[in-house]
């Protein structure tokens, strides 16, 4: 009988749980919502969780206020929330987690307004620095650009002026020069391109400062070579050292007369600076004409004038009274006058050694002018030089004519003769290395073409006469010194 009491019990209250479980499960779907439709809520389960949440945080009780001496002893206590007053219980969940930090007492939990900081820290915009100057698009940047563009315009500019300038200098000078030539030559401005001569009367331009006027067709000269030699104008660099140190722009006529036509002299004359660097530079005027530079003053010359003669009779051969009249009205314009020949140019120079044989000489008359202005030069300034290309006429005539007497002759040729000797005496040690060089190579030659030779009788009778051309030479040496001594005896 107890043992059926106690089975009644459960019994019992298992009928009691299953009406009100089933009353709860009943009250969820008041509102008709279908049980099919709950089971396939997933989030169902999540949104119970959070009215759970929502009503703790309405039951929870308020915080306990602290006082400031109590602070240290309850910082290790747990941390509660306080709502506000008249806020809503129902109040969404995301709300509450953003407000969370702002209830909470500063005092009471360290660490929250550092946290606080660092969130809003994070959301501040970033900032810029300042770019450097050297970055920075400016045109303080492209100074460099800019100057180099400056100097090639200011190049280009320069060229272009000084380019023109030095044309319309020598146009100027043909000009002024052109009848004049015309009327002494036959031929005027050949530019050497076509067979036969022919007379383009033009200039030949060389480059940007030099012009060439070829002339020919005159009796006792084989042609006339007038070079105008301008300043490098169209160089900037150029013009930049001429504001320091002025030049002046140059004329330059080579006349080269015919071997009948001109006598064994040389002779120089021109400022005392031109004759000094001319006498160490000119291969004649130093072999010739070794006294230094004499004064022009015995011949009414300007005290800056100096003269260079291999003999006094030629001085006083060239120096007439109408040469005299040129050189004296002219002579800031006149740089030299040179009558040679023996004229070969300037001294070689060689690394090696002197030539092992004297230059070829012409007989030459060589005039260089000064163009006034000392580099301002204008084409009106061309016209002054008319009268010194009619001394250059005259001097061709007047060297025609020069004939020296007997003497003179005789002391030109013992010069030529003693000049020769010299330059043998230089060139003997150099010219027996050159012999023995050629003597050797010949008999390597000759070994090499006996080698060679591929019959065996042959190659024999080719030795043979090789040592018997040798044993010719011993003997005939040896004769020489023998008759040496016989002669001595």
């Amino acid at each position: 009988m107890r043992r059926a009491y106690l089975l009644l019990v459960p019994t019992l209250l298992l009928l009691l749980a299953l009406p009100a479980s089933r009353g709860r499960y009943n009250d969820d779907f008041d509102d008709g919502e279908d049980l099919a439709d709950f089971d396939d809520n997933d989030f169902a389960e999540f949104e119970d969780m959070n009215d759970d949440l929502t009503a703790e945080a309405e039951t929870a009780p308020p915080p306990r206020v602290s006082s400031p001496s109590s602070q240290p002893e309850e910082d290790e206590d747990e941390a509660t929330v306080e709502l506000e007053d008249g806020q809503d219980g129902f109040e969404d969940s995301e709300t509450q987690d953003q407000d969370m930090y702002s209830k909470y007492d500063q005092d009471e939990f360290e660490g929250i307004g550092d946290m606080e900081k660092t969130s809003h820290s994070m959301k501040d915009p970033l900032i810029i620095h300042t770019v450097p100057a050297h970055l920075q698009n400016s045109w303080e940047s492209y100074y460099m650009e800019i100057l180099m563009v400056t100097g090639l315009l200011t190049y280009i500019t320069n060229y272009i002026i000084g380019k023109n300038k030095n044309s319309r200098l020598a146009q100027a000078w043909f000009n002024s020069h052109r009848e004049l030539l015309e009327s002494n030559f036959a031929l005027v401005g050949d530019d050497g391109t076509s067979k036969e001569p022919v007379s383009t009367g033009k200039l030949n331009q060389e480059n940007e400062h030099i012009y060439n006027l070829w002339c020919s067709g005159r009796v006792c000269c084989e042609g006339m070579l007038i070079q105008l030699k301008f300043l490098k104008r169209q160089d900037l660099v150029n013009t930049v050292t001429r504001m320091m140190r002025p030049t002046s722009d140059q004329v330059q006529v080579k006349v080269t007369l015919n071997d009948e036509d001109m006598d064994t002299f040389v002779f120089a004359v021109g400022s005392k600076r031109a004759m000094a660097r001319l006498q160490k530079e000119m291969q004649d005027l130093s072999e010739f004409c070794s006294d230094k530079p004499k004064s022009g003053a015995k011949y009414g010359l300007p005290d800056s004038m100096a003269i260079l003669s291999e003999m006094g009779e030629v001085t006083d051969g060239v120096m007439d009274s109408k040469m005299v009249h040129y050189i004296t009205n002219h002579a800031d314009k006149i740089e030299s006058i040179h009558f040679s020949d023996q004229f070969s140019g300037p001294k070689i120079m060689q690394e090696e050694g002197q030539p092992l044989k004297l230059p070829e000489t012409k007989k030459t008359l060589l005039f260089t002018f000064n163009v006034p202005g000392y580099g301002s030069t204008s084409p009106k300034d061309m016209d002054s030089l008319l009268p010194l290309m009619n001394m250059v006429i005259y001097s061709i005539d007047k060297v025609k004519k020069l004939r020296l007497n007997r003497e003179g002759k005789q002391k030109a040729d013992r010069n030529r003769a003693r000049v020769e000797e010299n330059f043998l005496k230089q060139t003997h040690a150099q010219r027996q290395e050159a012999a023995q060089t050629r003597r050797e190579e010949k008999k390597r030659a000759e070994k090499e073409r006996i080698m060679n030779e591929e019959d065996p009788e042959r190659q024999r009778r080719l030795e043979e006469a090789a040592q018997r051309r040798e044993q010719k030479k011993i003997e005939k040496k040896q004769m020489k010194m023998k008759q040496i001594k016989v002669k001595a005896m």
